[in-house]
């Protein structure tokens, strides 16, 4: 059986009910509007590119009666207010998925207005209240470094979640470059934490919840332009995602 597939997708969400868990939008996380009580499950997004995928993902979950949190980066091929304002609509959150200091080449005061820029485009479609970096193999400058100089927090930002969360707490898991936690192909989106996962495959994740061996906490990194609905979008996605996979190996190969 074909993985990434949205058969496989809401079988994994229907397992994630079964346990109960509670899916939480990020933003909420942060204040405290959740069950203490009951296990959960932060369910993020990172729009890269595609954005019709995000909303049919984002339909999908509504279906479910799930809310997540999509994260868009606002370069021209991604940022589709239309799209944004459905998903919002959806009961979705919408965050801010920022580059700001790949975009500019490390020059950092123009990377803070660019972040202030696209940050004030987005609220006027949403109150953003959690960014999140986006990674760009192809720079050689980690967005984040942005906070050693800046306070994103003045922003009336609650939360970055490579700064905020726990990772020794709250399970990570990334479907990065199509492949579960996979490191090899993984330049940026990983944490620090003691977990140690092993999954293969979305049935691994399944099989594990199904056993209940994972833990209370958990946040789900889903990239949507990996899934796909047919054939054919799925082995469109399979070479595309080869090729690229095959970049960042060399480039980690050179870290």
């Amino acid at each position: 059986m074909k993985d990434f597939t949205y058969d496989i997708y809401k079988e994994f969400l229907t397992s994630l009910k079964k346990r109960e868990y509670q899916f939480v939008k990020v933003e909420n996380y942060f204040n405290n509007k959740y069950e203490k009580d009951k296990p959960l499950i932060l369910m993020r997004h990172d729009v890269d590119r595609y954005p019709n995928r995000s909303l049919t993902m984002a339909r999908l979950e509504n279906s479910l009666d799930i809310k997540a949190t999509y994260y868009f980066r606002t370069i021209p091929q991604t940022f589709k207010p239309n799209i944004i304002k459905e998903i919002m609509n959806l009961g979705h959150e919408i965050g801010y998925h920022y580059e700001s200091l790949a975009e500019t080449n490390g020059d950092y005061e123009r990377a803070i207005n660019d972040f202030e820029l696209n940050l004030a485009r987005l609220n006027q479609l949403y109150p953003i209240r959690s960014i999140a970096m986006h990674g760009r193999p192809t720079s050689k400058w980690d967005s984040r470094l942005l906070w050693e100089k800046y306070d994103y927090k003045k922003y009336n930002i609650l939360s970055e979640p490579y700064f905020d969360i726990d990772f020794q707490k709250v399970l990570y898991i990334t479907d990065a470059g199509r492949a579960w936690n996979n490191e090899s192909i993984n330049l940026r989106d990983r944490v620090d934490t003691e977990f140690n996962f092993l999954f293969h495959h979305t049935k691994d994740i399944i099989e594990h919840l199904n056993e209940g061996r994972l833990p209370n906490r958990i946040m789900m990194n889903i990239h949507p332009e990996h899934w796909a609905k047919n054939s054919t979008e799925w082995y469109q996605i399979l070479i595309i995602r080869g090729v690229k996979n095959f970049i960042k190996k060399i480039l980690l190969k050179r870290k």
